[in-house]
């Protein structure tokens, strides 16, 4: 019941197919309470996004983050139920980058069982299914991808295109990586689970909703995402209104 990231890999791709024309189009950019841009791009993502869900899967509440920006979180959720996110990485899209994301993850008891996730400008499709994760994008058949083995001297991190210098070096010395990449949205989850990279530390704030999806993804590639002293990392956190506390993302 709960195999249906290629329905959601569908969903995400109409959605992106909605969003890309508008990337580098000047796009006016207004700001939430809290200081994060949106554009016209994260409302009709979502819309597109929250109409599908609604007509395929009705009764299956859903957690976006601009239905959430604008009228708050629920306070409490049961045990099944999407989360959204239909442009992770606005700065990235108003900076002309081409490192954001559309995203839908499926929880359950709250843990990721399935979900799918979009890179609209270089058309890269990752998703769940039948416990594997898989990748499409043009001229290449959906094909199973995975984890690679930590690199003994080239562990590669990914990592904020904000972060200090000073703090990549501290992050380093932790976890033992030797090489590190700027990068944003949750395409750091599916490079990990693709084999590209080792692992994303993420000391910082996120939401539900700009990580389950890849999440789902990384754990099906052979991953795990966990908080920084290794328990499970859990969704459905409505008294924190789905805020995230600090996680580590790993490959093998």
């Amino acid at each position: 019941m709960n195999d249906i990231g290629a329905d959601l890999a569908e969903i995400c791709e109409a959605a992106a197919r909605l969003i890309l024309p508008l990337w580098r189009s000047g796009l006016a950019v207004s700001h939430k309470s809290d200081e994060s841009p949106v554009t016209e791009a994260d409302r009709a993502g979502e819309a597109l996004i929250l109409k599908a869900l609604a007509e395929r899967f009705p009764d299956v509440p859903v957690i976006s983050e601009e239905d959430a920006s604008e009228f708050g979180t629920p306070d409490a959720i049961g045990p099944r139920f999407f989360l959204v996110d239909p442009l992770d990485g606005t700065k990235a899209f108003v900076r002309g980058d081409p490192h954001f994301t559309v995203n839908i993850g499926l929880i359950e008891n709250g843990r990721p069982v399935a979900g799918a996730v979009v890179a609209p400008p270089s058309a890269e499709t990752w998703y769940t299914s039948g416990g594997q994760a898989l990748k499409r994008m043009p001229g290449v058949a959906d094909h199973r991808v995975g984890v690679r083995p930590w690199p003994a001297d080239a562990a590669i991190a990914l990592i904020s295109h904000t972060m200090s210098v000073e703090t990549a070096d501290k992050l380093a010395a932790e976890y033992g990586f030797h090489l590190r990449q700027p990068m944003d949205s949750s395409i750091k989850l599916c490079r990990i689970a693709e084999g590209m990279a080792d692992i994303y530390p993420r000391h910082g704030p996120t939401m539900e909703w700009d990580t389950a999806a890849g999440h789902a993804v990384l754990e099906a590639a052979g991953g795990r995402v966990t908080t920084l002293d290794g328990q499970p990392f859990v969704y459905g956190k409505a008294r924190e209104g789905f805020r995230n506390g600090w996680f580590v993302a790993r490959g093998a």
